[in-house]
């Protein structure tokens, strides 16, 4: 629980003070525990980063048109905070929920929310806006819950189906052994013994209740939607729950316990969204005032991420004027992917703009993961909102590798890229990095006459940088001094590139000139990785001659080249000789003895006439290097 509150308790001796910890004080806490001496907010909790915002969206108005009956379920929450308990207001109690249970039941009221659901869930699944696709649905009882579950079914019987996970969901063995097959969407509540029978074996027993909460807190588990009345609001802490629907009316600790289910912290989830069926908001407000002023405004309101996305829409228009996008809206398949290909370029023209659309597209995605579940945007925005990410899904893949908002590249999206997958060598962008696909040799010639194929020059420098850089890395994992040299190389030409003038980018020759020097690098590491090849040694020979080649030039004395390639082999044999226990880096006397024998195997080969630390030093780690990743 992420409120401490701090309260005094005296009065019970004269020599001591009590102090009492919860994390949600009801008044009869206060009144026997006196008042609250310091409190750890909400608010203080979200800009401490340990929560994150929580994200209101009103949705009663969708399922119950009938402003009467919105104005009896606002005066029921203000009778719920009146406070005493006499015979009179207990049996007007409940007189007043059995009226709120028939507004709340009525049949056409949870077909039409059914409907609002399922439509407002897979928007959010179908938009990537989601993280794991888990969110939960509080209801006001078991009937109407039972009730609500056979609508939604009735509407998507699949999520009834018993799997293990999403198809396309890749699962380790382990994974596998950990996760039960369930259905989408279950019902987590208490059997009672006048249940109907169909609804009585459905809640199962309480081990499949232990069961049901082991399977929602796995991330890969099929089972992601739990429908509840009670159970699970307090306590129950999954972080990658983003999603909680509310059709219960709830008033003070009870409630603020409730919504804090989705503010927990988890990867790139920022915020947390309660979509409100019932008009909770007052009730929400007036619950964290009556505890602490302070996070009277912890909640933002869906309307304020409405108009951040309505904002960078408007910035990525300017940005944008001088590009024409419209083939990507009415143009074939391949048209439609070639302008994808186009924006990311155009966004690509100095590393300042790229910069600049990174960030707008990054606040953009933000917001739209919050709304993208309502009406406020028609099909032609959300087009709009589609193109820029899916640009922003590529430029991200050429400068950092995998994109965080790939899913939200739509089903049109991706449908493109299959109808259109030979274009241009663009199909290269798109797999850059997706696990699952086959490991390519990029030094081979068909690869190479892929990338001559795609003839904007931003995104084939970004993509050659992007290889070659894999490439650095993987070389320097067998040849530690090797990989160095190059990553020197390759960032040096990148310095220059990302250091452009904007009066560069009409001059083509610039460009061209920084493709033909990353090319350069990449058949020179081609050559220097085969270059073992011509010595008669093997790869790892070829990182110990590399060492004492560079020592040798670095100050300056000579060394016969036969005689070296012979000592790179003898120092290959030392080291293996020495460093085939798995532990070896870390043992002492091993290291004592690997160093003793290069002493003597460099004095009988008369290596090197200078300070020999640094000789040992550049072998030790070259050892460690290849021994790590050979492993």
């Amino acid at each position: 629980m992420h409120w401490n509150w701090v309260v005094n308790l005296t009065g019970f001796s004269t020599n001591a003070t009590y102090v009492g910890f919860t994390g949600t004080p009801i008044d009869a806490t206060i009144d026997v525990f006196g008042e609250v001496v310091d409190a750890y907010t909400m608010t203080e909790s979200v800009a401490d980063e340990i929560t994150v915002r929580i994200v209101y969206e009103g949705r009663a108005a969708k399922v119950l048109l009938n402003n009467r009956k919105l104005q009896e379920i606002e005066e029921y929450y203000n009778r719920c905070a009146e406070e005493g308990s006499n015979e009179h207001q207990i049996e007007e109690s409940k007189k007043v929920m059995a009226q709120m249970n028939a507004i709340i039941g009525d049949p056409k009221r949870l077909q039409d929310l059914a409907e609002d659901f399922v439509t407002h869930y897979e928007n959010r699944i179908a938009e990537g806006a989601t993280i794991k696709a888990k969110a939960m649905f509080v209801c006001s009882s078991r009937p109407i819950a039972y009730a609500l579950y056979k609508n939604v079914l009735e509407l998507r019987p699949e999520w009834g189906e018993i799997k293990v996970a999403d198809d396309g969901v890749i699962l380790t063995d382990k994974e596998r052994k950990e996760i039960k097959p369930m259905e989408r969407m279950k019902m987590v509540m208490t059997r009672g013994k006048d249940d109907p029978e169909d609804m009585y074996y459905l809640l199962g027993t309480k081990e499949d209740r232990k069961e049901m909460d082991r399977q929602f807190k796995n991330e890969k588990s099929n089972f992601k939607i739990a429908i509840v009345v009670d159970m699970w609001l307090t306590g129950f802490d999954v972080p990658f729950l983003d999603t909680m629907y509310i059709d219960k009316p709830i008033q003070r600790h009870n409630l603020i316990q409730t919504i804090s289910r989705v503010n927990r912290k988890f990867g790139e989830k920022n915020k947390g969204l309660i979509v409100d069926y019932i008009g909770i908001k007052k009730q929400m407000n007036l619950a964290l005032a009556h505890y602490n002023k302070k996070d009277s405004d912890v909640f933002e309101d869906i309307e304020q991420s409405i108009v951040v996305v309505k904002d960078q829409l408007d910035l990525l228009h300017k940005l944008f004027h001088k590009f024409d996008n419209s083939r990507y809206f009415n143009g074939t398949p391949l048209e439609q992917l070639n302008t994808l290909n186009k924006g990311a370029e155009f966004a690509q023209i100095t590393q300042e703009i790229e910069k600049r659309f990174m960030y707008i597209v990054k606040r953009l995605k933000a917001a739209y993961d919050i709304c993208s579940g309502s009406d406020a945007f028609t099909h032609a925005v959300r087009d709009e909102i589609h193109f820029f990410l899916a640009v922003r899904s590529i430029v991200f893949k050429l400068t950092k590798g995998v994109a965080p908002d790939t899913a939200q590249m739509n089903n049109k999206v991706r449908n493109m890229i299959q109808e259109a997958i030979e274009s241009e060598g663009i199909e290269e962008i798109f797999k850059l990095g997706e696990t699952g696909e086959k490991e390519v040799d990029i030094f081979s010639e068909d690869y190479l006459a892929k990338l001559d194929k795609i003839k904007l020059p931003n995104t084939k420098i970004k993509l050659l940088q992007k290889l070659l850089a894999k490439a650095i890395e993987d070389v320097q994992k067998i040849n530690k001094i090797m990989g160095i040299d190059f990553t020197k190389r390759l960032q040096f030409i990148v310095d220059k590139y990302n250091e452009r003038k904007e009066s560069d980018v009409l001059n083509s020759i610039v460009l061209e000139d920084f493709t033909d020097e990353i090319i350069d690098l990449y058949f020179a590491l081609k050559k220097e990785k085969d270059s073992f090849k011509d010595l008669g040694i093997d790869i790892e020979e070829k990182a110990f001659y590399d060492i004492l080649k560079a020592l040798a030039i670095k100050y300056d004395f000579v060394y016969p080249e036969d005689k070296l390639i012979i000592l790179a082999q003898k120092v290959k044999e030392v080291v293996d000789d020495k460093a085939k226990y798995t532990d070896w880096s870390k043992r002492d006397d091993i290291k004592a003895e690997l160093k003793v024998g290069l002493i003597i195997l460099l004095a009988d080969n008369g290596y090197p006439p200078v300070d020999r630390d640094e000789v040992y030093k550049e072998i030790f780690e070259q050892a460690e290097n290849f021994k790590k990743y050979r492993a």
